[in-house]
């Protein structure tokens, strides 16, 4: 007959027998102690992430404050409603691309063909509605299958056929670069209709005062509802959950934020389509990864396929299915950035662009090594490039300096990742 070691223990503590063992103590994630105590419990948190090296988002947006401070110092313009306007409209193009390899790099992969389906994808559009004369709305259509297509490529060829991912990627970049210039002729250039969809994407303002307010109710009233909501599920679990009065301080800070970005978007044109677009990708995105079992299963390939495997998950599909995203994403984010000149080049998703989109996923808070990170990483990792891009040609800067810059910024980011992580594993969490 088996005997409960835990609970004999605890019951003779229980009746002062003083020779007895001491009753097992359940562990506790030390996470939910936040949630128990109070504002003690964030102090000890904050020590516990400190000594884990786990800091999330904090040495980004500490950083993102220290770069807008600085350009602000050098040139009062840096951060008027007009710039910050135009820095929030470029980001959405670069972001959106970066959204998709945020779930790449989940995988502890790469790809290298980002930048370039981003251009087959602008010149595509542009073939179909404006040379041929499709429309606008099917030719839309296409273009972002044309991404999700070649990013299912490329991810069965690495999943099922074993070709690196690097690999294949590198060859689509060259393929896809290829294509594009085919595709768009010896002209090189198709200029887009002006009053047409995708141009709209980048060019379109909610002038109306309450559309910017509006969005700002929306997004905190949701943030409260959600957290309130989650809170009542885990209580009626018996899961440690939020006290009332941090959500309430949470929400207040979110209002704070939302509010003061409404104020500025409505001292110059209003708020962008763009933004708005890229906020709706940006919480479709999270609540896929954080809320579902598929992205559950993403976070489990980045932390171990071997274990994935053996849990019954369908490690082939899942990958497929990760890089088909992150071609779908690099078909909307060049439109975007079609949509921003107006055009489709040859020079589309060439240069320093896909450096920059991986760069915004990793300084963003994503890890290289996989398993770590959210989508919102894009937005923190391109606000801060482009911050970058933007003060430094307010100073008259040349593009040589740029790159070293940002070059820079990503090194400290992919080195201040490595020590994380070498932290976490001292620490025995990883």
């Amino acid at each position: 007959m088996s005997i409960d070691k835990t609970s004999t223990a605890a019951a003779d503590s229980a009746a002062g027998n003083p020779d007895a063992a001491p009753a097992a103590v359940a562990a506790v994630d030390p996470r939910l102690l936040v949630r128990e105590q109070g504002l003690a419990g964030y102090v000890t948190e904050f020590k516990r992430k400190m000594k884990a090296g786990d800091l999330g988002s904090i040495p980004v947006v500490v950083g993102l404050l220290i770069i807008w401070a600085i350009f602000t110092s050098l040139n009062s313009n840096f951060l008027t409603a007009g710039n910050f306007s135009d820095m929030s409209v470029a980001m959405v193009g670069t972001g959106m691309i970066a959204v998709g390899i945020v779930f790449v790099l989940l995988l502890g992969e790469i790809d290298l063909s980002v930048g370039s389906v981003s251009g087959v994808a602008g010149a595509t559009f542009a073939v179909l509605n404006i040379t041929h004369g499709m429309n606008e709305v099917l030719a839309l259509v296409l273009a972002i299958l044309t991404g999700t297509v070649a990013g299912a490529i490329h991810g069965f060829v690495f999943a099922r056929i074993g070709v690196p991912a690097f690999a294949v990627t590198l060859a689509g970049l060259l393929f896809w670069q290829g294509f594009m210039l085919q595709i768009l002729g010896s002209n090189g250039t198709i200029n887009l209709n002006s009053d047409g969809i995708v141009v709209k994407l980048t060019s379109y303002y909610f002038s109306d005062v309450a559309a910017a307010y509006g969005l700002a109710i929306v997004v905190t009233a949701g943030y409260f509802l959600s957290a309130f909501f989650d809170n009542r599920r885990r209580a009626a679990a018996g899961v440690p959950s939020r006290p009332l009065n941090e959500i309430i301080v949470r929400t207040v800070l979110l209002a704070v934020l939302a509010f003061a970005v409404a104020i500025v978007f409505n001292q110059y044109k209003g708020l962008p389509l763009a933004v708005v677009i890229f906020l709706a990708f940006l919480l479709l995105t999270d609540f896929v990864l954080r809320r579902t079992s598929y992205g559950r299963k993403v976070f489990a390939l980045g932390g171990s396929v071997e274990a994935s495997r053996r849990a019954g998950i369908n490690v082939e599909l899942v990958r497929i299915s990760v890089f088909a995203i992150a071609g779908t994403f690099a078909a909307i984010g060049g439109l975007f950035v079609a949509s921003k000149i107006a055009s489709a080049n040859q020079g589309a998703g060439t240069g320093e662009f896909l450096m920059n989109v991986i760069a915004a996923a990793v300084i963003g808070g994503t890890s290289l090594f996989g398993g770590r990170g959210r989508t919102w990483d894009a937005l923190l990792g391109v606000m801060v490039i482009v911050s970058i891009q933007y003060g430094l040609a307010l100073e008259g800067i040349a593009s040589p300096v740029q790159y070293m810059i940002t070059g820079g910024v990503l090194l400290a980011t992919v080195v201040i990742d490595a020590v994380t992580r070498k932290t976490q594993k001292t620490a025995g969490r990883a």
